[in-house]
């Protein structure tokens, strides 16, 4: 797939296995696996970051074959989603530390241009969101009151 601002291809991504049936060598339950994601997001770690550590550490290679539900609903029924989702949050911590950058070296036109994407990515993510109501309808992106909570 084509990038959307540089008219490139980009590197292609891993992909999920074609068989959807659960592999005969895991020994995990579904209940030991929910139990393992709720540890690991106790633990200070993002959704992504724990299907990762499920796959590399323990060797659980899909959530979502054995327990039937997704990650982000394991942690969305114990209530231990995050208010903003993980991805919206990523793009805003980029946009701080660019914002900070551009204040420094006010020439850097470049930095600038990346800035605009990435604002513009956090705008249409949030209409986004808003849609999809995991963000309530009423909720305002501020970047220097929520440059003030990430620091």
């Amino acid at each position: 797939m084509a990038r959307m601002y540089s008219r490139k291809r980009g590197k292609s991504g891993s992909t999920k296995p074609a068989k959807k049936a659960v592999p005969t060598w895991i020994r995990y339950k579904v209940k030991e696996v929910e139990m393992l994601v709720v540890k690991l997001a106790k633990a200070g770690n993002s959704p992504s970051m724990i299907g990762t550590l499920l796959k590399d550490c323990y060797g659980v290679p899909d959530t979502k074959l054995i327990t039937k539900k997704k990650i982000t609903q394991i942690l969305e029924e114990r209530e231990l989603l995050s208010a903003i989702p993980e991805d919206l949050m990523a793009l805003i911590k980029k946009s701080i530390s660019v914002r900070k950058h551009i204040e420094n070296n006010k020439q850097d036109t470049g930095a600038l241009r990346g800035f605009q994407l990435t604002e513009s990515k956090i705008r249409r993510l949030i209409k986004y969101y808003k849609k999809s109501e995991r963000l309530s309808v009423d909720w305002k992106y501020d970047p220097k009151r929520i440059a003030l909570l990430l620091d």
